[in-house]
């Protein structure tokens, strides 16, 4: 009897045990059977979740896309994804995220990254674009193609990938080119951000021209080809870009046929250029004519060195700037001032020689050379603070700085980092006969403005 009742206890621990590890096992896979029960689990989540996102209205009547009846963030796993990005942007921004639409057109080594990393982030639709074919010689430089994808269309490859990173994003994957047919195609559905990455300037020009047309946000990707300097990146308007020939001949052609002279956003290095395009060499290993391996016509076959890395980081910065306005995120990037320490230099000295004019004393100037380094290229953006537009880049920037001065925004303080502001000659004059009081009252859109930087100048720099 003893034995008996051993055995059953044995057996009924044993079943105990069992449901416990079935318990553990089921929820074990609900976790992680998009990644490990192959493409019928994944393509079973895709249909799921296609049937959630839907075209939707806000309240001004326009239309957006995102996750209809389906917050992203309350499914377990595509919150633990997303944990890290929670943390850095809040909830609430985070949800702006995933509830954005993103159109990336050009897929090689810029688009490639850029919208690897929004998929990344979060961002709830994609819209992929391009024409071309991913080939042996583009695996230097593309973010996910393998070997295997040799020969498939781009977007294919990308939609292919995406799907076991973040399936719960809604991807759509176009073989196009973008040009006046495709347009309504490519950009209808009130995109919140369209990334350009094109090399091609007729195609590049028509989309910037018809995203400036339609009223929607771009950024411009610039040449990334046959350079290697990473630290040399920015991100300013188009008119501010330097030292890259392709930038060169958008802004022209923008200006010459569309009247659009600036207010693009675009991706740029200031580094030069450290080769030029090759010659074309057939199979026999002779000269040919690239025209006759055109794959569409019009379209030249590009042949560059290029540095894998460098196009690489381009899309990253693209994807990181979209991502952080998308988010609601301030980000100050640094501006584009051509000036040598000799100028700043000259206006630390205009400063002094001015309190000196006005005070009788130079000795209440609190800021060093650096420290005007500061103000002047981080703060004013080497502009006057009544003219922040982009007026003078270059070396008419450079013509400008002998119009500038720094002089005290509020004359009953130091001239310190956040009480400093950049004027022309003129300009100054006439502040020291104002009272800030009237200034205030006048001009406040100005007077809010410079309280702004100041603001943000004594948050950052007088901590």
């Amino acid at each position: 009897m003893e034995e008996r009742t051993k055995c059953l206890v044995l057996i009924a621990a044993g079943a105990f045990l069992g449901s416990i590890s079935t318990v553990s096992l089921l929820k074990l896979l609900t976790r992680r059977q998009r990644s490990e029960l192959g493409g019928d689990a994944i393509d079973l989540g895709k249909r799921v979740l296609s049937e959630k996102v839907s075209e939707k209205t806000d309240v001004a009547g326009e239309r957006t896309y995102g996750i209809d009846n389906f917050d992203l963030l309350k499914d377990e796993i595509a919150s633990e994804h997303l944990t890290r990005n929670i943390q850095f942007f809040g909830i609430d921004s985070q949800k702006r995220v995933c509830a954005s639409y993103v159109v990336v057109i050009g897929l090689g080594g810029v688009g490639s990254h850029a919208a690897n990393m929004l998929l990344r982030s979060g961002v709830g639709r994609l819209l992929l674009v391009d024409f071309d074919q991913v080939s042996l010689s583009s695996l230097n430089r593309h973010a996910l193609a393998t070997r295997e994808d040799v020969g498939i269309p781009k977007s294919h490859c990308l939609k292919k990938h995406f799907s076991s990173i973040f399936p719960e994003c809604h991807i759509d994957a176009k073989v196009l080119l973008y040009d006046s047919s495709s347009e309504e195609e490519i950009l209808s559905g009130q995109p919140d951000f369209v990334l350009d990455c094109i090399d091609n300037i007729d195609t590049k020009v028509a989309l910037l021209a018809a995203c400036v047309r339609r009223g929607l946000k771009v950024l411009s990707a610039t040449g990334a080809g046959a350079r290697a300097d990473p630290t040399r990146i920015r991100v300013a308007d188009l008119k501010e870009s330097t030292n890259d020939p392709l930038a060169r001949a958008v802004r022209h052609r923008l200006r010459k046929e569309h009247g659009i002279d600036g207010g693009i956003p675009v991706v740029f290095t200031l580094e030069k250029p450290k080769a030029k395009l090759l010659p074309f060499k057939g199979s026999t290993g002779e000269d040919e004519k690239p025209s006759d391996y055109q794959v569409v016509p019009g379209f030249r076959v590009r042949i560059i060195p290029v540095l894998g890395t460098i196009p690489a980081i381009f899309g990253q910065v693209m994807a990181s700037y979209v991502i952080t306005q998308l988010a609601g995120l301030d980000v100050q990037m640094e501006p584009v001032v051509n000036f040598d320490m000799d100028h700043y230099h000259v206006l630390f000295q205009r400063l002094t020689e001015y309190e000196e004019l006005l005070y009788g004393t130079s000795m209440q100037v609190e800021v060093d050379v650096e420290e005007i380094k500061y103000i002047v290229k981080e703060l004013w953006h080497g502009r006057s603070a009544r003219d922040q537009s982009i007026t003078d880049v270059g070396r008419g920037m450079w013509r400008a700085i002998n119009d500038l001065m720094l002089v005290r925004w509020d004359r009953s303080k130091p001239a310190s980092v956040s009480n400093l502001v950049l004027l022309r000659f003129k300009e100054a004059d006439e502040h020291e006969l104002r009272k800030l009081e009237d200034i205030k009252e006048e001009e406040p859109e100005y007077f809010n403005k410079v309280m702004s930087v100041l603001r943000r100048a004594q948050e950052e720099f007088c901590q």
